[in-house]
């Protein structure tokens, strides 16, 4: 049997999807994340200076303050009102000509990046960043869903870590691009913020050389002529096409009849309850799973172990480019390791790392070499977070700390975690179980932003051990509840939660019988 990277580099055009959904997908997230934090205080002198001319105000620090915040925060509005609409669009105008169109309110948010400047106008910043998000919550499902559907079973892990890797990929050219050197300048910043209008341009380009998912074609439109030529088109002849489309039949003929539910019905169907807790559980955890505490800190751990302060944006790009690598080594491991043990790896890496962390940075004041474990550990935290559920595309701190605090936010969608609904529910649950999920994402996005400053203000560092419990609950959820996924299909997976379910429930009453049995004798020893 032919090994998964075999298979992946013996399909070219599946190369090709992954590269072409992957650009205009999560990149995009990645980019209009992460490119905001450079051009900041030219953006600010841009407000300033319209409300000056055309209002003749000069603003306080904290009406400036609250006008930047709202910049910053439509982008997670916009995401959240794009990931309510991505379920109904992905399901009535198929995945590959929503990407398609997706595009174009990418390059319209683009033309007004361009033009805030001329104009001086922050307004067209405010709308664009709106549109950005928009475009972010179409696109992070309609990416996840036709990746996944055009992967052969074999490859469907692989396949799925690629979403977070560009994201973190979007996240690291996003501080590239924002450096000096390149485009974070006075005249050049409106140029960073309006280079995602040329991914989205590039994948509207090159997307018509693909064909539509063949999952998709068969199970949703009950085209099997054209499901086979699309699986034909994408796969490898290594792969057992035969048993590929004997599973995708299997499911058509259980899901005959059945439409594509909503999330109300999601939530009110008691045989996906244990699929759905997993999901709630996994996509809270990835807000709650402390990244964001440890790049706040990470400033601070930077400068005490001596980097000067005009190169922590470098030491930043070292923190994403170990995010980076780090996610391109998951791509390769994850078919032999398996997404229940990377979970469960993760979420216990994470929790031990935050204990030690909370440790060393308690310490630091007091033991001169203590920066340098705490910069140690950083960096063990992005590894666990970026190999295991959480690969997101994340700020670094080498600007104002207050902006940091709030800015430091990220996407649900990650490693394992954002490819996770997608592995399973079957067919008909799977957009709405999509939108539920980047729906907690959106809006722990927008609500953590407002909440973390004051964690921070009161706890310090031992916010930390809130995030601990977090991940350790989740490890411990993770590997009692969430059965392996590894190289089963989404029918073998339904059936493997029911049996977790019902085993665990079926031990419950032979020990409540056992309990009544014991009960009955005491009552007829006493009798006696």
């Amino acid at each position: 049997m032919a090994l998964p990277l075999v298979l992946l580099l013996d399909s070219p055009l599946l190369i090709a999807v992954i590269f072409i959904a992957g650009i205009g997908g999560s990149f995009q997230y990645g980019l209009h994340v992460s490119m905001l934090t450079s051009p900041s205080s030219f953006i600010k002198e841009l407000v300033n200076h319209t409300c000056e001319q055309r209002y003749g105000l000069v603003l306080n620090a904290w009406q400036l303050s609250r006008i930047w915040s709202f910049i910053v925060s439509i982008f997670s509005i916009g995401g959240l009102i794009g990931s309510l609409c991505a379920g109904h669009l992905v399901a009535t105008y198929g995945r590959r000509r929503c990407l398609m169109v997706n595009n174009a309110v990418a390059i319209g948010g683009a033309l007004l990046m361009l033009l805030s400047k001329s104009t001086m106008s922050f307004e067209m910043i405010i709308i664009a960043r709106l549109l950005y998000g928009l475009n972010s919550g179409i696109g992070l499902t309609a990416h996840a869903l036709y990746v996944l559907e055009c992967a052969p079973k074999r490859l469907r892990g692989m396949l799925g870590v690629s979403l977070s890797t560009f994201a973190s990929m979007g996240k690291f050219f996003g501080q590239l691009l924002g450096i000096s050197e390149l485009l974070g300048t006075t005249d050049r910043w409106p140029w960073l913020l309006g280079f995602s209008g040329f991914t989205g341009l590039l994948q509207m380009l090159t997307l018509p050389i693909l064909p539509e998912s063949p999952r998709f074609l068969l199970l949703d439109r009950n085209d099997r002529a054209g499901c086979e030529a699309a699986a034909r088109r994408l796969w490898s002849s290594k792969v057992d096409h035969a048993s590929e489309m004997e599973d995708m039949q299997a499911e058509h003929a259980a899901l005959r009849g059945v439409r594509i539910h909503s999330v109300k019905e999601l939530f009110l169907e008691r045989s996906v309850r244990w699929q759905l807790i997993t999901t709630l559980v996994t996509f809270t955890t990835v807000q709650l799973c402390g990244i964001n505490a440890v790049y706040l800190y990470s400033f601070e751990v930077f400068t005490a172990a001596g980097i000067p302060s005009h190169q922590l944006r470098y030491a930043a790009l070292g923190t994403g480019l170990c995010e980076v690598s780090t996610s391109v080594a998951c791509v390769l491991v994850i078919e032999s390791t398996g997404r229940r043990v990377l979970l469960f790896r993760g979420y216990m890496g994470m929790a031990a790392t935050l204990a030690l962390l909370t440790l060393t940075l308690y310490l630091q004041a007091h033991v001169s070499w203590m920066p340098y474990c705490s910069m140690v550990l950083i960096f063990v935290f992005i590894f666990f977070f970026s190999s295991g559920p959480c690969k997101e595309p994340l700020l670094n701190p080498y600007v104002n700390v207050c902006y940091h605090a709030y800015l430091s936010v990220y996407l649900c969608a990650a490693g394992v975690t954002t490819s996770l609904p997608g592995e399973i529910y079957t067919q008909s649950f799977k957009s709405p179980a999509f939108t539920a999920g980047t729906t907690i994402n959106w809006a722990g996005l927008f609500i953590l932003g407002m909440v973390f400053p004051l964690i921070v203000e009161n706890l310090e560092y031992f916010c930390f051990l809130i995030f601990f419990f977090f991940c350790f609950f989740s490890a411990v959820f993770v590997w009692y509840v969430v059965p392996e996924t590894k190289n089963r299909t989404v029918l073998e997976i339904a059936v493997a939660f029911k049996q977790m379910h019902h085993k665990r429930r079926a031990m419950e009453e032979v020990k409540e019988d056992e309990l009544t049995s014991d009960c009955v004798l005491c009552n007829k020893a006493t009798k006696l």
